[in-house]
Parts: C-alpha cells; sequence; structure tokens
C-alpha cells in the first residue's frame, strides 16, 4: 500500500467518534493557542504604558532670573501630562514614597522645592544642577523599571534641554549688547581718526608756518640790533653834537666881541669838530634810513605770526571735537608772538609819530653835514665869516638839541623792540619745536586711532550679532547639539510584529510534539505488512505534515485578520511556514521512532535548547558561548532569521538559506525515520517488552 493512502487510513482514524474528532481540533487549535495567545498578549506594550499609575511629587516653588518668574516645575509637569507616557497621579511626597513600596504606583517622579532656583541658577555665578528623584521598586515589575529609565532619561533631556536653551540665550544676547558696544565705539574711534588726521594736518602746517615765523623773527632780530646800535650811536653821536653846538654857541655868544682873536687861535680845533659833526652826521643820518625802512616790516610780519598761532589754537584747542594735547605750548606761543607785535607796534608807532622829527633830523643833519663841511672847509678863514656863522651855530645848537632828544627816544624804544624781538624770537623757537613734536605725536597719534578703528571695526564683524530667529536656531543647536537621525530600514509596528518570528516556530513545534502524541511515528500496518521502510516512514510523516498545513492555515488566518499581523510577503510568508511545519514534524517524528517514550522527553529538551539558541528575543551574541556554539546547528535559529526578513522585509538571503537548510534537516530526519523503521520491522526483547512506556 502506497504512503498516501496509509496517512489518509491514519487520518481517517479521527473520524470514529467524537473524543478522536475532538483531538483532531485540539491539535489544530493548539498551535492556534500558543501563539495567538502568546502574540496577543505582547502585541503593543508600549502603547498601553499610560494605563500604568505612576506617582508624580511636584514640589517646586519656582525661581525668578532676570526680571522673569521661572517656573520648571510646572513646565515639566504640563509637558507629563500631555505626553500621556504613564497615567500620572499628582501625590505628596510620603504618599508617593508609602504607594511605591506597597505597589499602588509602579514608580514616582519627584520634582524638589529648589528645582526651578537650580535651573535658574545657571546663569548666575554659582550654577547649580537640577535633580529630578525617581523612586522605583523591582519588586513591583521589573520591565517597568527599565522601561522608566529610559522614558525618565528623555525627560531629564528634555528638561536639561529648555534649562540650556535660557542660558544660552542670554548668552547670545549678551554677544549682540557687546556687538552694539564695539560698533559704537568703532565709530567714536572713527571719528577720533577723522578729527586726528585733520589735527595732524594743522599741526604740519603749524610746524611749517612756525618754521617760516622763525626765520622771520630771526631776521627782524638781527635788524632791530642793528637799529639798536646804530641808534645807540646815533643817540651817542648827536649828544657829543648837540654838547658841542652848545659849547659853540655859549661861547660864540660869550666870545663874540672876541671872536676874532679865538678863531685866529682855534682854527685848527673848528676844523676838527666840524669834521666830527660832518662823520656823526652822515652815521645818524644813514641809521635812520634803515630804522624806518625795517620797522614796518618788523610789525606786519609780528602781526602775521601772531594770527597764525591764534587761528591754529582757536581751531585745534576751541573748535576741535578732541583737544589738542599741544593746547598748553600753543598759548604760551600765541601769548609771546602777541607780545612781540604790541612791542613792533609801539616801534612803529614811535616811528610814525616822529616821522616829522625824523625828516627834519635828517635834513638837519644833512644840513649839519654840508654846513660841517663847509666849516671845516672854511675854518681857515672863519674870522671873516664869524658874523654868518654865529647865526648859524645858535641855529645849528637849536637842531642839534632836538636831535640828540629825538636819537635818546628812538634808542630808548628799540631798546624795548630789540627785547620783544629776541623774546618772540625764542617763543617761536620754542613754539616750533612744540610744533614738531606735536605734529610727531600726532602723526603717531592717529596712526594708533587708525589701527584702534580698523581693530574695533574687525572685532565688530567677528563679534556674532544674532537677531531673535538666530538666536532661537543657535539655543537650539548647542542646548541639545546632537540629534540622533535614526532612520529604520524595516521598521516593525508593534512589538507583537517583532516577536511573531519567535513566537510562530515554537507554536508550529509544539503542534508536531503534540501530534506525535496522538499519531505513531511509524504506522503499525506497514510495520505489519514488511513495507519498504522509507514508505513506512513517508506513511507515518504525512498525516502530521497535513495536520501541519491546517495548523499553519489557522494560525496565520487568527494572526493577520483578527490580531492584525502584516507580512511583507504573505504568499512567501504561508510556503515557508509549509516547510517549516513539514521540517519540524519530521524531526519529531525521527526522535520518537528512534527513542520511543524517551523520544518524547527528547523532542522537549531540543525544544528548549532551540528557544534559548535562536536569538529571538535579545540577539544571541548576549548570551553565553554555549548557545552561541549550538545556534547554528539547530533549525530554528533559521526560521528565526527568515521569518523576519519575510514578515518585516530585507534582503531575501536568509530565507533561501533557511530553505536549504530546513531541506536537509528534513531530509535527513526522514532518512534517519526509515532507518528506525527498518529495525523496527526486527522483534526484539527489548520491543516486547519496554522499559519505560508512555
Amino acid at each position: 500500500m502506497r504512503s498516501p493512502r496509509l496517512a489518509a487510513l491514519e487520518l481517517r482514524r479521527f473520524g470514529r467518534g467524537r473524543l478522536p474528532r475532538a483531538a483532531l481540533v485540539a491539535l489544530l487549535v493548539l498551535p492556534l493557542l500558543y501563539g495567538g495567545l502568546y502574540l496577543w498578549s505582547f502585541w503593543n506594550p508600549y502603547g498601553r504604558l499610560d494605563r500604568i499609575p505612576v506617582a508624580l511629587v511636584n514640589d517646586d516653588k519656582g525661581a525668578t532670573a532676570g526680571g522673569k518668574k521661572i517656573t520648571a516645575g510646572d513646565d515639566l509637569e504640563s509637558r507629563l501630562r500631555d505626553s500621556k507616557t504613564f497615567d500620572w497621579h499628582e501625590v505628596s511626597d510620603a504618599e508617593a514614597r508609602k504607594g511605591v513600596e506597597n505597589g499602588t504606583y509602579y514608580l514616582s517622579l519627584t520634582m524638589p522645592s529648589d528645582f526651578s532656583e537650580r535651573i535658574a541658577s545657571s546663569s548666575g555665578a554659582d550654577p547649580e544642577t537640577g535633580a529630578l528623584q525617581v523612586r522605583s521598586n523591582d519588586a513591583n515589575n521589573y520591565i517597568v523599571g527599565q522601561i522608566s529609565r529610559t522614558v525618565f532619561n528623555e525627560v531629564r533631556s528634555a528638561a536639561s534641554s529648555k534649562a540650556s536653551r535660557s542660558f544660552l540665550d542670554k548668552i547670545f544676547i549678551s554677544f549682540s549688547d557687546i556687538h552694539d558696544k564695539t560698533t559704537t565705539a568703532a565709530k567714536g574711534a572713527d571719528k577720533l581718526n577723522s578729527g586726528l588726521g585733520k589735527a595732524e594736518k594743522g599741526s604740519k602746517d603749524l610746524a611749517d608756518g612756525l618754521t617760516d615765523a622763525k626765520s622771520g623773527s630771526g631776521k627782524l632780530v638781527k635788524g632791530i640790533k642793528k637799529l639798536d646800535t646804530g641808534s645807540g650811536d646815533l643817540q651817542e653821536g648827536s649828544r657829543q653834537v648837540a654838547d658841542g653846538t652848545q659849547a659853540l654857541a655859549d661861547k660864540v655868544d660869550g666870545v663874540y666881541a672876541e671872536a676874532g682873536p679865538f678863531l685866529k687861535d682855534n682854527e685848527k680845533t673848528i676844523g676838527d669838530t666840524a669834521r666830527l659833526v660832518a662823520d656823526s652826521a652822515k652815521t645818524v643820518q644813514d641809521n635812520l634810513d634803515v630804522l624806518v625802512k625795517h620797522a614796518p616790516l618788523a610789525a606786519k610780519a609780528a602781526h602775521l605770526s601772531a594770527t597764525a598761532l591764534a587761528d591754529i589754537y582757536k581751531e585745534r584747542c576751541e573748535s576741535a571735537t578732541v583737544p589738542d594735547p599741544a593746547c598748553p605750548q600753543l598759548k604760551k606761543a600765541e601769548q609771546a608772538a602777541a607780545e612781540v607785535a604790541g612791542v613792533a607796534d609801539d616801534l612803529n608807532t614811535l616811528i610814525a609819530d616822529q616821522n616829522g622829527d625824523l625828516a627834519t633830523m635828517r635834513d638837519n643833519l644833512g644840513t649839519l653835514r654840508t654846513q660841517a663841511t663847509a666849516l671845516q672847509k672854511s675854518a681857515p678863514h672863519l674870522y671873516e665869516d664869524v658874523s654868518d656863522a654865529v647865526k648859524k651855530i645858535d641855529k645849528l645848537n637849536a637842531g642839534a638839541q632836538k636831535v640828540a632828544d629825538g636819537a635818546k627816544k628812538l634808542h630808548t624804544g628799540l631798546g624795548t623792540a630789540k627785547t620783544g624781538a629776541t623774546t618772540l624770537d625764542a617763543g617761536i623757537g620754542t613754539a616750533k619745536t612744540g610744533a614738531q613734536t606735536l605734529d610727531g605725536g600726532l602723526y603717531k597719534l592717529s596712526d594708533g586711532s587708525e589701527k584702534l578703528a580698523g581693530g574695533l571695526h574687525d572685532g565688530a564683524k567677528k563679534i556674532p550679532d544674532y537677531d531673535k530667529h538666530d538666536r532661537d536656531q543657535h539655543t537650539g543647536v548647542m542646548a541639545d547639539p546632537v540629534q540622533l537621525a535614526s532612520h529604520d530600514l524595516h521598521k516593525a509596528p508593534n512589538y507583537g510584529t517583532g516577536f511573531a518570528p519567535y513566537f510562530i516556530p515554537l507554536s508550529l513545534w509544539v503542534g508536531a510534539m503534540v501530534a506525535y502524541m496522538l499519531i505513531a511515528p511509524l504506522n503499525r500496518r506497514a510495520l505489519a505488512a514488511g513495507s519498504p521502510a522509507w514508505r513506512i516512514a513517508f506513511a507515518g510523516w504525512l498525516p502530521v505534515v497535513a495536520l501541519g498545513v491546517l495548523q499553519v492555515s489557522a494560525l496565520m488566518a487568527v494572526l493577520h485578520w483578527a490580531i492584525g499581523l502584516q507580512m511583507l510577503h504573505v504568499a512567501g510568508t504561508i510556503g515557508f511556514l509549509f516547510l517549516v511545519t513539514a521540517c519540524f514534524a519530521a524531526i519529531v517524528q525521527w526522535l520518537n521512532a528512534r527513542f520511543g517514550a524517551a523520544g518524547r522527553i527528547l523532542v522537549l529538551a531540543l525544544l528548549m535548547l532551540q528557544l534559548t539558541s535562536a536569538g529571538g528575543t535579545y540577539p544571541v551574541q548576549t548570551s553565553p558561548g554555549f548557545f552561541n556554539t549550538i545556534h547554528p546547528y539547530l533549525p530554528m535559529s533559521y526560521v528565526v532569521s527568515a521569518l523576519r526578513r519575510l514578515i518585516t522585509g530585507g534582503g531575501l538571503g536568509p530565507v533561501w538559506q533557511a530553505c536549504a537548510v530546513l531541506t536537509a534537516f528534513t531530509v535527513g530526519a526522514l532518512a534517519l525515520t526509515a532507518l528506525a523503521a527498518r529495525k523496527r520491522q526486527v522483534w526484539t526483547l527489548d520491543r516486547l517488552h519496554p522499559e519505560l512506556t508512555l
């Protein structure tokens, strides 16, 4: 009889009576109960965290920073309630402590009374960290404690980010203030540089003007010194002339009666005196021309220098935005120039006032010179001209007296002018030196102010100036500088979908295990008839495979339509699970056929090994070395990996690898079952009297 017919006869046994039919239904439903109930219970636990009661203690009293009220505790509480992470219950600290202890609350989160104050301190001189206090009790539930650590780390990060944003916002505002102040300082430096540039140009002009003034004042001093010397000579000579003419007049008048004899006795003396008078008159007349010529020029030069110094002082010291550092020296130079100009004016006035007398004096001196010369020439025969000479001598005496008085006044005035001119020359020299020093200093100051202005402008460019939008953007980045750009290539929509590749093969293994509790692994009729071993193996394997196909169909229908499992490759998943149930059936069949009652224990042990080494929950690399060693040699390891790709997505390489491995396991197990069937066709005492029956 062929294997399919033997398999059909084996299944037909379950149609005889209610109990066999109930057993058949149980075989179909048992994998569904395993897989369906497990996945249903674990389907989306993270989506129901809002049902977990958690105590919330908000003792925060708030704080004030920068004139603003900070309520970090209330703000955080509002965000927690809006997030609906847990079922928050606002209680006192004592109630929270008691509730976590007795299991009323799984966790508690406490915001201390100084929470806002500590956060506000970040912008002060003594910053402190704000501490959130979490209280958990693993005796209530260990997993909730693990979940809470992740959630509260996110809460702490969010609170820290908000506090950092406030602190950094103040920093960026300070940057803007510094930028504005630096820009203002740079503009002031520009104005200073401009003013110093003008001052430097003016100081150069001043130095050049004072150089010219110094040259003119030097010439003036030399000219006045010559005039003073000449006027001294003139005063002395004119006095001598006046004294001589007076003596002459006295003698002429006194001894007129005796003139003849006197003239005869003094002809040589009269000639010498006349020659002296002629020479002195010539000297005085020549020096009068020099005095009249240079006095107006000296007064004009002195006034020009005084005016230039006054203008420069007004521009640099009275009208300038930034007073000139050399103002005191400029003031002294201006006063000295004014004094010299006054002396020059006095001299010029003196000469102008005496201009008529000087002209008369010049004429008289010319006349005196002429007459003295004539007297000298006529001295040998004065006796004859004595009568006329007396009259002329009287007239000459009167003129000589006037010349002597004028020469005295002139000499006195020129002495004062010489002193003033010397003072002027010295003052202009000092002013020139000061102006040159000022020019050098202003040049350095102008260069320095230009560098200062440039540096301030460069500094202002380097100091950031943020508006509100930029501040928000920058504080957002700096408060939370590292963002996790997470991209899940093939994301499982929920917890149940992620665990389906683990629970589905578990349920199919259990289905095959229970099936061989009701169906013999080796068909007794075929064994009794002496059928070929391979046919016997197939006859015991096919019924369970047929039941496995029904189990897969029922399980996947409920998981998809009732629970909501979504599969990326639906047909591929179903087809692959048919191969899985065939492989599991072959392995369980061989263990039962080869080891008998002990095989059922081995099936259960093999299930435990596969569950612990398949990597269905945590990666197998996190398990001890033993489980890493057996992982590649057990079929469920490949089933879990392939189902993840078929349900969630990804490359299908592991699927084809799993198909090859499962096919090899299936063929190998059937071959071993056929070998066991061959041995079972030989009866032994152990078979007649087994040591253990189940």
